[in-house]
């Protein structure tokens, strides 16, 4: 059994390592580092029976000890997320490197010219849970980055991150990359995770992603600077202009396309002037998509539903908890609203400041929800579940950060690095 001393023992060699490797790549050029990601395609293609087995073991183990469903369907490798890793791997290979990039030059008085240049963080520690295709989205945006990662996965995904890690790991040594530069923690030891968050000798920024109990933990007791989004109480606020056929699709995708997603919405806002009008047929089509659906609203809400027999077993009375709470569910809150205003102090106060839609055919309405909401990411028609790396374009994503400084939103390429100054001189001394 694993002691304290040898867990502490294993993560600073792994940080060391870390460190080491990070050095390296922060030189490779994006032809080398291309090299590597399609490596790793390679690999990750000829080990998928292998992989696939691996998540059924860790499928069984989560079943035979209760993971709720949410937990289940993160942890799940479909042949479709199998095959969106592999898209993935070559999405970030196709991308612009952004190390390297000069920015803003300019001449000074001096005669000095001044710029900026973008620059690898160093070392990202990552902890994350359930979702295995995680490790592989995080590597491939640290190698393009020129960022060494530390992964450490749940232990619920244990065998299938061990399966990607060596995949990740044959693809390095094809191209002769260090292995370090990707790690993932192979002991389930809970205090492998106090280790990363206090290594600030060789890590240079933790991204956690997982449930909200975790990501406090981390923020908590961190050593190192965190990007991290605390949980997704996403919102969609139906205005009194909004092409309600419109709404209806986005309104049902938006909460039933997946639930285990923290760009899921979780409440439903609606304009008192149409609420008699749009919500019966909104609430019917979410319940129509999923028939477990629960409906928990405001008294207005209740008093417009419940004249709806088919939506009566699925209504009850939201308490005000539920306007703060991440389902991650077949729940939805619903709130009538007196106007766009009362939307967005609703959005403001209960919101985790992920991400908020408005659905609306008034332009001045639209500008005025984007820049008046404060959340990551703001829509205008269109669905929540549209706040995603890959949807963003950034190839994958590391994270979701709703913090307003470095990185705010997904967190691609870009926000895996730096920029430090850079100056030109002809011979200038300071007068």
């Amino acid at each position: 059994m694993q002691t304290m001393t040898d867990t502490k023992h294993y993560m600073q060699t792994v940080g060391r390592q870390a460190r080491a490797a990070s050095a390296i790549l922060a030189k490779a050029d994006t032809a080398l580092k291309n090299s590597a990601l399609l490596a790793i395609y390679d690999a990750l293609q000829q080990a998928k029976s292998h992989v696939l087995a691996a998540n059924a073991t860790d499928m069984q183990n989560g079943q035979q000890k209760g993971l709720d469903d949410a937990l289940l369907d993160r942890l799940a490798l479909t042949d479709a997320r199998f095959e969106g890793m592999l898209q993935g791997l070559k999405d970030v290979a196709m991308l612009p490197d952004p190390i390297g990039e000069v920015t803003d030059m300019t001449f000074r008085p001096s005669g000095i010219q001044l710029g900026k240049m973008r620059v690898p963080l160093g070392v990202v520690g990552m902890i994350y849970e359930s979702r295995p295709n995680v490790t592989i989205e995080a590597a491939s945006l640290a190698l393009k980055s020129g960022n060494a990662i530390i992964l450490r996965g749940g232990s619920e995904a244990f065998y299938s991150n061990q399966a990607l890690a060596a995949c990740v790991k044959q693809g390095l040594q094809a191209v002769g990359l260090p292995e370090a530069a990707v790690q993932v923690v192979e002991t389930t030891d809970r205090a492998a995770v106090g280790e990363l968050i206090t290594m600030n000798r060789y890590v240079d920024v933790i991204v956690p992603r997982g449930g909200k109990s975790l990501i406090e933990r981390i923020s908590n007791e961190a050593r190192v600077p965190v990007i991290k989004h605390l949980d997704g109480n996403c919102h969609t606020f139906v205005d009194r202009d909004a092409n309600l056929t419109m709404a209806t699709d986005i309104c049902v995708n938006a909460k039933t396309h997946r639930y285990g997603t923290c760009n899921t919405m979780e409440t439903l806002l609606i304009d008192s002037q149409i609420a008699a009008q749009a919500l019966p047929p909104i609430a019917s089509a979410i319940v129509a998509a999923d028939s477990a659906m629960q409906l928990r609203g405001c008294p207005k809400t209740l008093a417009i539903l419940s004249d709806t027999a088919e939506l009566t077993a699925h209504l009850s009375a939201a308490s005000e908890a539920d306007w703060d709470t991440e389902y991650l569910a077949p729940i939805l809150a619903i709130k009538v609203v007196a106007d766009i205003d009362e939307a967005i102090a609703h959005i403001n106060k209960h919101g985790s400041h992920h991400t908020d839609a408005i659905i609306t055919e008034n332009y001045s309405k639209s500008l005025t929800f984007m820049r008046e909401v404060d959340s990551s990411s703001v829509m205008v028609n269109a669905s929540t579940r549209f706040a995603d790396g890959f949807e963003y374009g950034l190839g994958a994503e590391i994270g979701i950060s709703t913090d307003k400084i470095h990185a705010r939103g997904p967190v691609g390429l870009e926000g895996l690095t730096s920029q430090k100054w850079i100056v030109f001189g002809h011979g200038e001394v300071r007068k």
